[in-house]
Order: C-alpha cells, then structure tokens, then sequence
C-alpha cells in the first residue's frame, strides 16, 4: 500500500482553495500539500485540516514574489537575510499545522556561480538547523527547466551532491518523478541512486502533467519499486486533472 496526499494547488481547481480540503478528504486522501498557505494565517489553515481531519503532508517557504517571477530564495546572495526570514515564517506554519516536511526553493540562479552555490549550501545548512530543532525535515527538489526556466536545481544528482556537502540529517531529497522524466532521465534509477536520502515524493503523468499513467511514464513499475523500497512517506499527487479530479482517481486502484 502507497500513502497518496493531495495537491491542493493542483487538484479540485474549480472548489474555492479553503473547499478543497474537504473535497481530498471525502475521495478518501488522509494527507495534503500544496505550494504555498501564505494567504491565510496559520489558525485557518489548522482549522481546515482538523475540520476535514487531513494531515499537512508538504508545503513550500515563501518563494519571494512570485509574480514577479521569482522561485525561491535559497541560492540568490543578494537575498540571504529575506531567505532567514523566510525560514521563520514556514515554521510559524509548519507548528501550527504539524507539518514535518519543508519544501527549501532555491531560485533562478546559475548553478555555475561560486557564489550562487555558496549561499545555498550555507541557507540550507542554517535552515537545516533551525528545522531540526522543530522536528522538520528540510527538501530539495530538482524542477525541470522545461516548466521553470532558469531554475538552479535542474538534476537528482545534482541535488544529492547538495545534500551530501551540507551533510545534516534532516535535510532531504523530494523526488518528482515527473521532473526526472522531463529531463529525460530513468525515474527508477533515480529513485535506486537516491535510496534513503529521499524525503517526499510527487506524481504526474508525463509530458503532459495530468494524472498519473497519462503520457508516456508508467507508474506500474515506479510504484512497484517503492513498495519494494519500503518507501511509507507520502507521495503528492502534483498534477492537474485532465478532466474533473474525481473522475480522473481511478489511478489509484490496487495501490492504497
């Protein structure tokens, strides 16, 4: 059996995003994510879920202004102290909600830059820290350029070279197995290479993001590797329905 969580910033895209907790719970998920609370104060978002009776599976630091284009702050120099804050503020979330998973943005920068590389590994090892001391694991995911440009963590082993320089124990791998097959790469290689250094994990149908076993990516085998893995953290469910989200879960069949 596999632990799917729900994507709220992707599932039930036509239900207000406060209704979208109840709708994940009544189709049977036990957990959600979602990119970003930021909108709402952290009471409302305990009261969602303990209204719907969900647990917060994953959600992302602020991102900086994401209308205006940026992805995160992680990696940008110039923007250290925002990113410090930042931090602060995930975790006032994160303790209201019992959320044990951080999803760490690093933003549009050029993973060649020293000084790009440098700030990154120092903002994960600060924030590594203070995580820790909540009982917080911190995450990493490679995204896929096709989807955000001029993202700096494009590769799993790029992010596993990451993780093992900064070298602290809550700070993981989140594996999407559609970002590594949009870069062309074997989903399950990657997840035999990255082993017990991955965190979370998320879903979508390859190359067109809608549910999975859509496109060209077949999940038979991928979630018959986690079973075998003894993989039991949740797997985000981060893609958008082709049609109406209920009537695109029969993917889900024999494996919850």
């Amino acid at each position: 059996m596999l632990n799917f969580a729900a994507n709220l910033s992707f599932l039930f895209p036509t239900q207000a995003f406060p209704d979208r907790f109840a709708a994940a719970s009544g189709v049977g998920f036990k957990a959600c994510e979602y990119l970003f609370p930021y909108d709402y104060e952290p009471d409302e978002i305990q009261g969602l879920l303990e209204k719907s009776g969900l647990k917060q599976a994953l959600f992302n630091l602020p991102p900086g202004d994401w209308n205006a284009g940026e992805r995160g702050l992680a990696a940008i120099p110039t923007r250290v102290q925002d990113f410090a804050a930042s931090v602060e503020t995930a975790l006032r979330y994160a303790e209201a909600t019992g959320c044990q998973n951080l999803h760490i943005m690093a933003g549009n920068a050029d993973p060649q830059s020293t000084a790009m590389q440098d700030t990154f590994l120092s903002n994960l090892s600060h924030a590594a820290v203070r995580l820790h001391d909540a009982g917080i694991t911190a995450l990493i995911e490679p995204i896929n350029p096709t989807d955000m440009p001029g993202y700096f963590l494009t590769e799993v082993d790029q992010a596993l070279g990451i993780i093992d320089a900064v070298a602290a124990p809550n700070l993981k791998l989140q594996y999407d197995c559609y970002h590594r097959a949009m870069v062309g790469k074997d989903v399950i290689a990657g997840l035999e290479l990255a082993g017990d250094r991955i965190g979370h994990i998320q879903i979508a149908g390859a190359p067109g993001r809608n549910e999975p076993g859509t496109g060209t990516l077949d999940y038979a085998p991928i979630f018959m590797r986690l079973q075998a893995m003894g993989y039991d953290g949740w797997i985000g469910c981060e893609y958008r329905p082709a049609g109406k989200t209920v009537d695109g879960l029969n993917w889900q069949a024999g494996w919850v």
